[in-house]
């Protein structure tokens, strides 16, 4: 008899990474998984480059340059920083510390589905709240959570959709939880977010402290902005008890030290970083506008993607992906929704990607 899998890892539909290929299409342009195609800034190039001589040595464990640098520039406490393999391996971790079987994950229903997978893996029940239209509705996640709840993860902004909620509604959204419930603020997009009234977590964090409750912790990524989704480097903010907690079950060597080092020279780098954050700011509403005026069904949000559908009059969702395809542009199907994602690329990618919406929607008017 064969080694027996366990039932809930057979629940699990494996994680789908955006597509760099078409068939029988020479040069495409990539638009599907998020990433900045600006490219990370040169000095963390440099810095990655530098670090080939340590190579045959293990890395620090405890990543303490990089947190020292995270610390001083979001001005909070350097011990209260964890690394991790991207923001992704930080959610998980949180998921097998907190829960397991006869426990219950919370998530809004359109969200990352690595929620999901990851309450499944610790074998959890995954529980979806509905959204009003591709809005997290506050009032749907609070009347799921119960005694059984011990994570509501939420993507601010979300990914897919792009909407966020502000400061207030957050914490909203936190004193109607229960005060044992574990609430995982993932802000991978929260660089892209230029509202006042918005808040990546670090204040809520702190205040979860300050009164004692510790039930709030924030995770980040330097797969966005930053650019360095190939090396894989995340973080988390969060109460000593938390931070401990997932110390102890993650790998000793999670963040390897070039990654390290590129990290550390990315944050520094604020021309780069304010280069990145002007042209997505210039290109999100232009390619927003320019998908309303011909006629699709724009969610407005804030990250560095649009988040769209085809009214029936232009066809369908699986129709206009096909279009895109046979024109080298690789974007984001949602089928179970009728929407499409695109990230924001650079100048020419943008303009590629219009024309041929373009294109598309003139052929069927």
């Amino acid at each position: 008899m064969a080694p027996r899998i366990r039932e809930n890892i057979l629940k699990i539909s494996p994680y789908k990474a955006g597509e760099s290929k078409v068939e029988g299409v020479a040069k495409v342009f990539k638009l599907s998984s998020n990433e900045n195609t600006a490219g990370p800034s040169p000095k963390a190039v440099e810095a990655y480059r530098a670090a080939a001589d340590r190579i045959p040595f293990y890395p620090d464990p405890t990543n303490a340059r990089l947190r020292a640098a995270l610390a001083a520039h979001w001005n909070i406490e350097a011990d209260r920083i964890l690394t991790g393999t991207g923001s992704d391996h930080i959610l998980e971790l949180l998921c097998y510390a907190y829960a397991g079987p006869g426990d219950e994950v919370l998530f809004p229903e359109l969200t990352f589905p690595m929620y999901e997978i990851a309450a499944l893996t610790a074998g959890a029940t995954p529980v979806k709240a509905p959204m009003k239209g591709d809005a997290v509705s506050i009032e749907a996640l609070i009347e799921r959570a119960n005694a059984k709840t011990k994570l509501v993860y939420l993507a601010n902004p979300n990914n897919p959709t792009g909407h966020f909620l502000h400061k207030d509604e957050v914490q909203r959204l936190r004193a109607g939880l229960p005060d044992d419930t574990l609430l995982v603020l993932d802000s991978a997009y929260a660089e892209y977010v230029e509202d006042i009234d918005y808040t990546a977590g670090t204040d809520l964090v702190k205040a979860s402290i300050d009164s004692g409750a510790n039930n709030v912790i924030m995770t980040r990524t330097f797969s966005k902005m930053f650019a360095l989704a190939g090396l894989r480097v995340g973080w988390g903010y969060g109460p000593d008890d938390v931070i401990g907690a997932i110390g102890r079950i993650r790998s000793p060597f999670a963040v390897t030290t070039s990654a390290e080092e590129a990290a550390i020279a990315a944050l520094a780098d604020g021309a780069h970083f304010e280069a990145s954050l002007a042209l997505n700011s210039e290109w999100l509403p232009t390619i927003n506008e320019r998908l309303k005026d011909l006629g699709f069904n724009v969610t407005e949000g804030a990250g560095n993607f649009a988040f769209f559908r085809v009214p029936e009059a232009l066809g369908s969702m699986a129709e206009l992906d096909a279009h895109l395809r046979k024109s080298g542009i690789i974007v984001r199907a949602f089928p179970p929704v009728g929407a499409l994602r695109v990230t924001v690329g650079q100048v020419d990618e943008n303009e590629a990607f219009l024309s041929a919406v373009e294109a598309y929607a003139k052929a069927r008017g």
